[in-house]
C-alpha cells in the first residue's frame, strides 16, 4: 500500500477536518459527500464479501483524500493498491514508497471498491479479520495495521477516528444481504423485494442438528446461498463463510447448508476416503471447519486427499 502523505504522520487531524486536495477542476468533495455517493457500494461489498462497510469507506476517505487524490481522479484508485504480481489490468505509474510505482487503475470507482474487498478477502496475511464480528470496526483497523496495508504508524487510529467522527459504523448493522446478480445501486440502494421474496421461501427457518450439533438445512431444488441468507436473516458473507464457500460456488439440492459456524471436534475420531470425497465434502459432513481439517491432517489448502487415505477429525 501507498504511504500517506507525510503531514498526516505531524498533523493526522488535518484529515478530518477540513476537505481533501483540489480535485482538478476547482470543486473538492468533502468526507460528507464522499460518503453519501459511496456508501451503498461499501455496503454491497460487505454483503458479498465481508468486508465492514465502515471500514471500507474510512480506508477511500484515508487513501483517496475523499477521492481527491491524483491516483482516485486518474486512475480510480481509491484505496493505494500496487499492482503486485498477480495484475493484469491497466495500470499508473507514480512515485511513492519508491519511484515510479506501478498502481492499479480501474475502469470505474466501482471497480476500485469490488477490487479492495477482493484483495482482503483473498490474501492469506489477511484472513484472520474475517474471524472478527463485522461490527468490531476496531479490530478490523487495528488488524489491517498489523498486517501490513499501510507503513503510517497511526494508521488504525486515523480509520477508528474517520469512523467514530462520521458515524460510519452505522453502515455494519443495516441492509439487506445482496445477490450476486443484483449489485446495489445509488438509484436501488437495497433490494428490499427481491429479499422478501426470497425470505418468503424458508420463513419456517426449521432445521436439523448433526452429529457435530450445528444447525443446517438441506438445500432443495432452487435453493441459492443468497435465498437461504436471506430466508434466516443472515448476510450472504455469513452463510458463504459459514460454509466455507466462494461466491461463485453454486449450490446444489441436497447439499447441507450451516446456519452458524461449525465447530472443532466431531464426534467421529476418523473419515475412510471413499470415491468422489473432498475436502470441503468432508468438512461438510462432519461439521468441521475446512481449515481445521486441513491442520489436523498436515495438509496445504487445496490437497485432495487419496481414495483410502484416514483423515483425521480431531
Amino acid at each position: 500500500m501507498r504511504t500517506l502523505p507525510f503531514l498526516l504522520l505531524l498533523f493526522p487531524s488535518a484529515l478530518i477536518a477540513a476537505p481533501e486536495a483540489d480535485s482538478g477542476n476547482g470543486n473538492k468533495m468533502t468526507i460528507a459527500e464522499y460518503i453519501d455517493k459511496y456508501k451503498n457500494d461499501a455496503i454491497k461489498d460487505m454483503m458479498l464479501t465481508g468486508v465492514p462497510a465502515s471500514i471500507t469507506l474510512a480506508q477511500g476517505i484515508l487513501e483517496s483524500e475523499s477521492g481527491n487524490s491524483d491516483l482516485a481522479r486518474v486512475a480510480n484508485n481509491h484505496f493505494g493498491i500496487k499492482c503486485h504480481n498477480d495484475w493484469n489490468g491497466r495500470t499508473y505509474h507514480k512515485d511513492d514508497d519508491e519511484k515510479d510505482e506501478c498502481f492499479r487503475k480501474y475502469n470505474s470507482v466501482i471497480e476500485s471498491f469490488d477490487d479492495h474487498s477482493r484483495f482482503l478477502r483473498e490474501r492469506q496475511r489477511y484472513a484472520f479479520l474475517f474471524d472478527y464480528d463485522i461490527t468490531d470496526y476496531k479490530s478490523w483497523a487495528h488488524g489491517l495495521k498489523k498486517a501490513g496495508y499501510a507503513t503510517n504508524p497511526k494508521y488504525a487510529d486515523l480509520l477508528i477516528r474517520l469512523i467514530e467522527d462520521h458515524n460510519l459504523s452505522q453502515y455494519d448493522k443495516g441492509g439487506h444481504p445482496v445477490p450476486l446478480n443484483q449489485p446495489i445501486t445509488r438509484s436501488n440502494p437495497e433490494p428490499k423485494q427481491h429479499a422478501a421474496r426470497n425470505k418468503n421461501q424458508h420463513q419456517s427457518k426449521s432445521y436439523k442438528l448433526n452429529n457435530n450439533d450445528v444447525p443446517f438445512i438441506i438445500a432443495k431444488e432452487g435453493d441459492t446461498y443468497y435465498s437461504i441468507a436471506a430466508g434466516n436473516e443472515l448476510f450472504l458473507w455469513q452463510i458463504l463463510k459459514y460454509n466455507d464457500a466462494g461466491s461463485n460456488d453454486i449450490l446444489a439440492a441436497g447439499e447441507i447448508v450451516y446456519l452458524k459456524p461449525k465447530r472443532g471436534k466431531p464426534v467421529n475420531k476418523m473419515h475412510l476416503v471413499s470415491a468422489g470425497d473432498s475436502m470441503r465434502s468432508i468438512a461438510q459432513q462432519y461439521g468441521i471447519k475446512l481449515k481445521r481439517l486441513y491442520k489436523l491432517n498436515h495438509m496445504k489448502p487445496g490437497e485432495s486427499p487419496a481414495v483410502g487415505d484416514q483423515l483425521r477429525l480431531r
